[in-house]
């Protein structure tokens, strides 16, 4: 099964793939464990990104394509992967459909998240992280079991500073002007899913994942 899922900022993309990739037993991929783990292992391409990460720059498309097209050719991607935060405009888009046609491989189904903006802008003020394993919560959606305290591994959450509402508005506007025209995009291809992203995080997941196998 290989899947892409793409949504708003704070749609709920990282929450949603951590179940479904559990469930279709394939690896969840997001963008900035791509370039982590590139650079970690010092691949030319990981050593090429950290180039313009360093430097406080934004990493090329080239190279990022490049560096997705390392990362799903890995072993624990032979039975497919989710792709998630990637591609995040249509000129991406294209090259990953040329990328996926030298491997000779083919998307299954590209997951579109809808949630309401001023959901979204409450979903992200109200969002923490854990700095030690990277898992998410919300405090409203999706509560630690302990005020503060990761569940995973009990270190203390913490919120970004760009978790606020007028860079969330911001990037919402990025979003809708470079991202959202990927949703015709894979629409006309007949391999995007609409899925109603609001609700219970579990029960969404759920849903999500009866939808992808029922496509």
């Amino acid at each position: 099964m290989r899947l892409l899922i793409m949504g708003a900022p704070g749609a709920g993309k990282g929450t949603y793939a951590e179940g479904i990739s559990k469930h279709f037993g394939i690896p969840h991929i997001s963008t900035g464990d791509i370039f982590r783990q590139a650079m970690q292992e010092e691949t030319p391409m990981g050593i090429l990104a950290k180039s313009f990460i360093d430097k406080g720059h934004l990493v090329p498309d080239d190279v990022t394509n490049e560096i997705v097209k390392e990362r799903i050719q890995k072993a624990d991607c032979l039975d497919g992967f989710l792709l998630d935060g990637y591609p995040r405009t249509t000129q991406q888009a294209v090259e990953f459909d040329k990328i996926l046609k030298v491997l000779e491989i083919k998307l299954d189904v590209v997951v579109n998240l809808l949630v309401d903006e001023s959901l979204i802008v409450s979903r992200i003020v109200n969002r923490r992280l854990c700095p030690t394993c990277g898992k998410g919560y919300n405090l409203i959606t999706l509560k630690p079991k302990q005020d503060g305290v990761c569940d995973d591994c009990g270190t203390e959450l913490y919120q970004r500073k760009d978790d606020n509402e007028e860079t969330i508005k911001s990037r919402l506007s990025v979003y809708n002007e470079q991202t959202k025209p990927l949703i015709d995009y894979y629409n006309k291809q007949n391999v995007l899913l609409n899925v109603n992203g609001e609700g219970d995080a579990k029960v969404v997941t759920k849903e999500i994942i009866q939808a992808i196998e029922e496509f």
